[in-house]
């Protein structure tokens, strides 16, 4: 599917695409990065992304309730990270282990028992995707996972490289438009992130197309 490359990452909603895979046994929820840091108030803050909240912990009820595994990634930084500016790299510090920044926010009804999974943890390696150095892979492939549904933040970082990986890795990723925000200033030349995760096989779909209506808000 070839999208516009002038599609802005958060406004998706007249995009059309072809049916919707629908989550299953087989199925699980990612949040990707849904820490302080990220939302307004924090170091990297994605603009507007608290209106999101309502919104995830929809999908989050709706996976619940079937029995559907859930997962989060959370950026697990040593204070000395490589990516900080204070190292030499280009980003603000920003989710240090242990930190309030690094904490899901106080808003997000999280299920009881679910799967952290720390990334950034080596103080040398900025790692983007929730796939690289983590026990993600392997707990998906425990859990026989085959259809992995993406929600989270910054749609043009942690959640692209994200869905990238796991396209990669053969998985049916299907990318939650409507419960994913970006915003955070990247490279002029870059392509639209949300054409570069459907040129790679990701799915856009939105909460109607899951059967989610504005009453489970």
């Amino acid at each position: 599917m070839k999208l516009s490359k002038h599609v802005s990452p958060s406004d998706s909603s007249h995009i059309q695409t072809s049916t919707v895979p629908q989550p299953d046994q087989f199925s699980a929820l990612l949040l990707v990065d849904l820490q302080n840091d990220f939302f307004p108030g924090g170091a990297l803050a994605v603009p507007e992304a608290d209106s999101l909240i309502p919104l995830i912990n929809a999908y989050i009820k709706h996976f619940s309730r079937q029995g559907w595994p859930i997962l989060a990634t959370r950026d697990w930084h040593p204070a000395n990270h490589s990516s900080f500016i204070e190292e030499q790299g280009p980003w603000p510090t920003h989710a240090v282990q242990g930190s309030r920044g690094a904490q899901f926010h106080s808003d997000l009804v999280l299920p009881p028992g679910m799967m952290v999974i720390s990334k950034g943890t080596d103080p040398k390696k900025d790692s983007k995707s929730g796939f690289d150095g983590t026990s993600l892979a392997d707990r998906l492939e425990d859990l026989n996972i085959q259809k992995l549904y993406v929600l989270g933040l910054p749609t043009e970082h942690c959640v692209k490289h994200t869905v990238l990986d796991g396209c990669q890795r053969g998985l049916r990723v299907v990318l939650l438009t409507d419960a994913t925000k970006g915003g955070i200033p990247q490279k002029k030349d870059s392509l639209n992130p949300l054409q570069e995760m459907a040129d790679a096989g990701a799915c856009l779909a939105n909460s109607s197309d899951l059967g989610i209506s504005a009453s489970s808000l």
